[in-house]
């Protein structure tokens, strides 16, 4: 067999595997942006629309983890963690406000340390929520809210394994303690505005009433 034809079979060989990976790198890129309409949506309240976008992204994240077996050097780059790790986060949000449970890795077929890596990316999320509620009035809400970023951060500070095995997870829980404490900072701080309200209420109310007396 000549050089020429050789040459000529990889020059066809690598040219197929550019194409994968354009394309793949094209479905890596949709499913992450999908995944971020997704959590816009849940926030504005909107889970038929975020259910269906989310269904969108999920058959493009099965048809990569198809793919990985014939190539996996082309699909596992840190495009695919990015979209799978913001599908994670996706799935464990809309399955909270939905349900009150935590979708597992295995529902949703994502690797443990993207879920991982999702979740505690969730915490931010529960503070937009909780702002939300507390600019609408409901501290009950808001309240909630600071307790599931309370459990999901207990939970993965009492992963010590993880913090060896999962990469960038350490520096995301700093970021998320600080998260939290600003949280229960604005909630102490709606909590003691609404009880000098009622207080002054009351007061208002007592010199009324000495008044009509």
């Amino acid at each position: 067999m000549s050089i020429k034809i050789i040459l000529e079979k990889i020059r066809k060989e690598l040219t197929e595997k550019n194409k994968i990976r354009e394309d793949a790198q094209k479905n890596m890129r949709k499913a992450t942006r999908l995944s971020k309409q997704t959590i816009l949506l849940i926030h504005q309240r909107k889970l038929k629309g975020a259910k269906k976008l989310l269904e969108e992204a999920s058959e493009i994240i099965s048809k990569l983890n198809g793919a990985s077996t014939a190539y996996p050097r082309i699909i596992y780059s840190g495009l695919f963690n990015a979209a799978l790790q913001e599908y994670s986060e996706a799935n464990i949000l809309l399955r909270l406000i939905e349900e009150q449970r935590f979708v597992t890795p295995e529902e949703i077929n994502v690797p443990s340390v993207d879920y991982v890596l999702g979740l505690v990316d969730v915490i931010g999320e529960y503070r937009r929520l909780a702002l939300d509620a507390l600019r609408e009035g409901d501290l009950k809400k808001g309240e909630v809210c600071l307790q599931m970023m309370d459990e999901i951060y207990t939970e993965l500070m009492g992963m010590d394994e993880a913090y060896m095995l999962v990469p960038g997870l350490r520096r995301k829980c700093d970021v998320d303690r600080r998260i939290i404490e600003a949280t229960r900072g604005d909630i102490t701080q709606e909590m003691r505005r609404s009880s000098l309200e009622q207080s002054l209420r009351r007061l208002e109310k007592s010199v009324k009433e000495k008044r009509r007396g």
